[in-house]
């Protein structure tokens, strides 16, 4: 059965392509991430090769195969510790593509961080969109759409997870994963509807442990000197340019505290997202004024603009250190 969650749209349309045999042949699946997007390609690569009687089995050979990432007919691209998917990677994919299916029905490329192509992986892997082989379908994953080559984007049938409900997240980890009611409300509200992030969340401590370290960092740099804050940066400008995923990690944290302290500031509390931490972000708050806040918050969507456009990592957070207010 198919695992991806909240998803029941798309579910039911790739689950009818399978039954009449009209499945495309490549796929851009767009949403934040830990929306999904993975789960789904896995979901649809062992429904495409599944020996059940209703596919995805999961519980077949090949669906078993396929989760455990043995499977010689699914193959699974990404970003990894890299800045980007270069040529070299779509060229082996391209050579793998005019094989013949080796073990399954059909053979499934999933390219994650579709977004991250380098512009000469794309066009190479349009020319392949352009002139598909047989029995092959590709699926392209992008958190941020926008990046991805228009051309490229034009070859795929385009379907767009969306965040799930809190309320139904919510519901899910209390009755589904037994999850007590207290920690199942603080991964609603971080998790953003990215039920994944939730899921990951659970399985390691490490995750919610890392988050902390970031909050406590960024604390800190509030009443830190211009060069612990350069320091700092320096030290994040190095994440972007060796994990760029960590980084926007990082920087989404930084954006959830600083809108919280916005709607502390604005009477609101009710509403913030980092309910674990709601003391330190009055006492942050105290030593704040509404406009400190706000002018930090434009600023840190400027950074997510200016990276998003490739600006130099470390001259962009050198920026925005000296932008921080002080607290007072």
């Amino acid at each position: 059965m198919w695992q991806v969650i909240g998803q029941d749209r798309i579910v039911s349309l790739l689950d009818y392509g399978i039954r009449t045999n009209t499945v495309a042949h490549a796929y851009l699946l767009v949403g934040p991430p830990h929306v999904g997007k993975g789960t789904l390609a896995l979901n649809l690569g062992q429904a495409l090769n599944c020996d059940g009687a209703e596919s995805p089995c999961g519980q077949c050979r090949s669906c078993q195969r396929i989760l455990e990432g043995k499977h010689a007919d699914v193959t699974i691209l990404g970003l990894d510790c890299k800045t980007e998917i270069g040529i070299d990677d779509i060229r082996g994919l391209q050579r793998l593509a005019n094989l013949p299916p080796y073990e399954g029905k059909c053979k499934v490329f999933i390219i994650d961080d579709a977004e991250y192509l380098s512009t000469e992986a794309a066009n190479a892997l349009l020319k392949v969109l352009e002139e598909p082989p047989q029995r092959v379908v590709w699926l392209l994953l992008a958190a941020e759409e926008k990046h991805v080559l228009p051309t490229v984007v034009s070859r795929c049938q385009r379907l767009e997870l969306k965040p799930v409900p809190s309320q139904q997240v919510q519901e899910i980890l209390v009755n589904s994963y037994k999850v007590d009611i207290d920690r199942a409300k603080l991964l609603t509200q971080l998790c953003h509807g990215c039920f994944g992030w939730a899921l990951s969340a659970l399985a390691s401590d490490g995750i919610l442990e890392q988050r902390s370290q970031r909050i406590a960092k960024l604390f800190s740099l509030l009443t830190a000197d211009l060069g612990q804050r350069f320091a700092y940066a320096q030290e994040l400008a190095g994440q972007f340019g060796h994990n760029r995923r960590s980084g926007t990690e990082a920087m989404e944290i930084w954006l959830d505290w600083w809108r919280d302290l916005l709607l502390i500031k604005g009477g609101c509390k009710e509403a913030i997202i980092n309910t674990d931490h709601k003391v330190a972000l009055e006492e942050q708050a105290r030593g704040l004024s509404l406009g400190d806040i706000k002018g930090f918050l434009a600023g840190l969507c400027s950074f997510e603009t200016g990276i998003s456009k490739n600006v130099n990592p470390r001259l962009a957070l050198e920026s925005l250190m000296l932008s921080m207010p002080r607290k007072t």
